[in-house]
């Protein structure tokens, strides 16, 4: 079903939103939420491999899914038992959450971060703008990252508050369907339980919890759109002739097979690599899913490039799986810490380690 509408999703800018809700409330859309949440409990290594299966068919529902995980995942690590108890069965139950902590000026900067969580009385005040929050125009739930007094929060938002004003992007380069939107929050009034456990923390940390669970989602969809192209490509390599000899026999195009599957084995080990260690509880996951992040994305954009030379005007057009990859795999070099970024995160590590 999935493969027969993602096309037409792309093409409306548009998942219905009753799909998206019933994929949530089978616990689909955050599969490593335990059971006792209502989630399936999977590991990463299998959650990984339901997202690469999603990734090739569809990157906005793959980001829908990276969007919700990434939710459940932050109320789980920030969020006091209660609160998690409150809001964790709701995203297995059919809502659907955004996370929202890019701005302007504070993509990959965290200490620019401008929206402010004020306590006043009883309440919290929550004032500032997010931009890009994948999901956005679908959540019922925004978790929302900002500046307190002593240091930074998350707060959790309904999109339906007061104050809150939701713009969708509609014009986004790749995954069109995905629900990107801006995020206006004027004078948002909400109890102070809303703030997650209450307790301030710094920015980095605060937001590298979300994005270690983004960074590997986001690893794994890369590796299903590497598999999506390598298997177009192939199938187109194999039944087309060029002068009276099938594409897959000139040399030049094999290597174009050849260095996809480079890429996608590479990818999937290293995400592997790194569900294994989430898996295993490794204080080392942190910098295994970086490297994941990045080796995957890289390796999305240079593959979904070789496809579309491979198969030229049959994968140009826009509804094709390859054009669409093509587009979807270069945000994948963005989003989650752009690629310059992981790489400076790995040079860090590689200085760390030499001692």
């Amino acid at each position: 079903m999935v493969g027969d509408s993602a096309a037409e999703w792309e093409r409306t800018g548009e998942i219905p939103v009753e799909l998206l809700r019933g994929l949530g409330a089978k616990g689909l859309l955050c599969a490593q939420v335990p059971v006792a949440h209502g989630g399936l409990g999977f590991s990463s290594r299998r959650n990984g491999e339901l997202t690469a299966h999603v990734g090739a068919l569809s990157s906005s529902l793959r980001s829908v899914m990276t969007s919700q995980g990434m939710a459940a995942w932050t109320l789980r690590r920030l969020a006091g038992a209660g609160q998690q108890a409150a809001t964790v069965p709701r995203l297995t139950g059919g809502e659907l959450a955004a996370v929202a902590f890019s701005e302007a000026a504070a993509g990959s900067d965290l200490s620019a971060l401008r929206t402010r969580i004020t306590r006043d009385g009883d309440e919290i005040v929550v004032d500032g703008a997010k931009v890009w929050t994948t999901n956005a125009a679908y959540a019922d739930l925004l978790i929302v990252f900002g500046r307190t007094e002593d240091g930074a929060g998350a707060v959790v938002v309904p999109a339906t508050a007061p104050g809150v004003r939701i713009e969708r992007i509609t014009d986004p380069h790749g995954c069109r369907a995905a629900g990107h939107a801006d995020i206006r929050l004027d004078g948002v009034r909400l109890p102070a339980d809303a703030l997650l456990d209450g307790v301030d923390r710094t920015p980095s940390l605060l937001v590298t919890t979300a994005l270690s669970y983004g960074r590997m989602s986001v690893a794994w969809g890369c590796v299903g759109i590497l598999r999506g192209c390598l298997t177009a490509a192939a199938r187109h390599a194999n039944g087309r002739e060029q002068f009276g000899t099938r594409l897959a026999e000139h040399q030049l195009v094999a290597r174009h097979l050849a260095e996809l599957l480079i890429d996608e084995q590479g990818a999937s080990r290293a995400c592997e690599h790194a569900s294994d260690l989430w898996d295993e509880g490794s204080p080392d996951m942190v910098t295994a899913a970086v490297l994941a992040k990045h080796v995957a994305a890289t390796g999305a954009a240079r593959g979904s490039a070789r496809a579309l030379q491979v198969l030229a005007s049959a994968g140009s057009r826009d509804g094709h799986v390859v054009a669409r990859a093509h587009r979807d795999a270069k945000l994948m070099e963005i989003i989650e810490g752009s690629s310059e970024i992981c790489e400076l995160i790995l040079a860090r590590h590689a200085l760390a380690t030499a001692g």
